[in-house]
């Protein structure tokens, strides 16, 4: 899931995690192996959003789920792990802004 500004500002504020920018040097092969996503590293790893359906929720707004892609293979978080996507069950929920 490719994210908006505004939605990326809100993820970062929800998990505390930093954004890839999309002049990263491993932009172009994350995309290869994932998909166009915008992409996160947390201190546990890469991560992106897929959209989820919230029960009951306001259809106003919007809602990503938290997607484990790769864990860090050191202690100096240099290296990532690709394993298979993993759900981790944490929602993002965008609020709507309006202007």
């Amino acid at each position: 899931m490719k994210l908006t500004s505004e939605q990326v500002k809100q993820t970062v504020n929800q998990l505390g995690a930093q954004v890839l920018p999309d002049e990263h040097p491993a932009m172009p092969q994350l995309n290869s192996m994932f998909g166009e996503h915008t992409f996160f590293v947390d201190e546990m790893g890469l991560k992106v959003l897929e959209p989820a359906a919230s029960p009951g929720a306001d259809t106003d707004r919007q809602s990503g789920e938290v997607v484990s892609l790769a864990d860090w293979g050191d202690s100096n978080l240099t290296r990532l792990m690709a394993h298979e996507p993993e759900p981790t069950g944490v929602i993002v929920v965008f609020e709507h802004v309006r202007h």
